[in-house]
């Protein structure tokens, strides 16, 4: 798969079935991706298999994610506040 396409499938896949998780994945996708290294995107790449109420609950602070994504949620949380 190019870079292009595996973009464009990680940007699709950003949308979720709630909004919030929309905003802050699109956002952490539009304005961190690009710098990510390629460790750092199969991450996110992974994070994003994982279902919304996890995600909502991880990226929320109502629980810790599993250790394999919680630099990347502590990631997306500074972008989701920052802006």
């Amino acid at each position: 798969m190019t870079d292009t396409l595996l973009e464009n499938r990680l940007r699709w896949l950003c949308r979720r079935g709630m909004l919030e998780l929309d905003t802050w994945l699109t956002r952490f996708f539009d304005r961190r991706f690009s710098a990510l290294t390629p460790d750092q995107r199969a991450t996110f790449a992974r994070l994003l298999e994982q279902d919304d109420l996890s995600l909502f609950d991880w990226l929320s602070g109502e629980r810790e994610p599993p250790d394999e994504f919680h630099r990347m949620v502590d990631e997306i949380r500074t972008t989701r506040i920052l802006t």
